[in-house]
């Protein structure tokens, strides 16, 4: 294995899962208190205008993948 250039970012996407399944978790447990529900809210509200634009996506297919956009920028910012 060659050696890690130190300009690179580690890359830790193998934990994804564990992380947006441990996130979304807290969200569904504390609600409005966890501090990640009002940002991924706010993403499901302009996929969903998004997808009411656009004529092919759809707002609730526009609502989850912002929401889950959004989401992931929190797990991996």
């Amino acid at each position: 294995m060659p050696p890690q250039d130190p300009k690179e970012p580690d890359h830790q996407d193998h934990q994804l899962i564990p992380d947006a399944t441990a996130e979304i978790k807290g969200i569904a447990k504390e609600g409005m208190k966890h501090p990640s529900t009002k940002p991924v809210l706010a993403g499901a509200a302009v996929g969903a205008v998004a997808g009411w634009i656009l004529p092919v996506v759809g707002p609730i297919i526009g609502g989850v993948a912002g929401a889950g956009i959004v989401l992931y920028k929190r797990v991996r910012p």
